[in-house]
């Protein structure tokens, strides 16, 4: 019974000392501080002066930049602005409130839907050219186990962070922090996101 107590008491102290989190996936090729983020098909990240989100992507703007549509800028932009926002909520939220606000780039994922409208020979050659070439590919279950890492192991509690496994994959390689880029950490370029952001979903005027 006292060793029943004893865990039990384990447990609760640990659950009490976890802070609720905010994980947001990033991508490599969001990040120009890795070679992912370098290529330049069809275009590297890049939000402008957000000239777009500025102008509420009302018709013909489609990109965040003003710029003209192009479908693999696009998800990279995206993913950018999730690496912007979620380090912005790590500075407004996490020394007051302990909220734990970090990013997650689980490997490529390279079998999933999200290529489903690419060219056929495409959507063939990229995972094998990721498994074989790159050595970037994992298995979307394994993405998932490393996304539920971060969601609560206590190895990922630091705030204000991007995780990573790498972006060529290695047996037993422990996670780090990954370097972002200068556009990814810009203090003003985040405040700037958040506030245009409010506006264009109606949370302020």
């Amino acid at each position: 019974m006292d060793l029943l107590l004893s865990t039990q008491n384990r447990e609760r102290a640990k659950q009490s000392a976890f802070r609720a989190r905010i994980i947001t996936l990033g991508t490599v090729t969001a990040n120009s501080e890795e070679f992912g983020g370098k290529v330049p098909i069809p275009a590297p990240a890049d939000l402008g002066d957000l000239v777009g989100l500025e102008q509420s992507f009302l018709d013909p703007v489609a990109m965040i930049d003003g710029k003209a549509f192009k479908a693999g800028k696009a998800y990279k932009d995206s993913k950018l602005c999730n690496m912007v926002i979620s380090r912005e909520l790590h500075r407004r939220f996490h020394d007051t409130t302990g909220l734990v606000c970090s990013t997650v780039y689980p490997g490529c994922v390279a079998d999933t839907a999200l290529f489903r409208d690419t060219p056929l020979a495409f959507q063939r050659i990229f995972p094998w050219f990721q498994k074989n070439i790159t050595k970037g590919y994992v298995s979307q279950a394994l993405a998932g186990e490393r996304v539920a890492q971060v969601v609560v192991d206590d190895d990922f509690a630091t705030s204000g962070v991007h995780w990573s496994w790498g972006n060529r994959q290695r047996p037993g390689r422990p996670a780090f922090a990954q370097k972002l880029a200068a556009k990814a950490t810009q203090e003003s370029l985040g405040i700037r996101l958040w506030a245009l952001s409010e506006k264009l979903t109606g949370l302020t005027a």
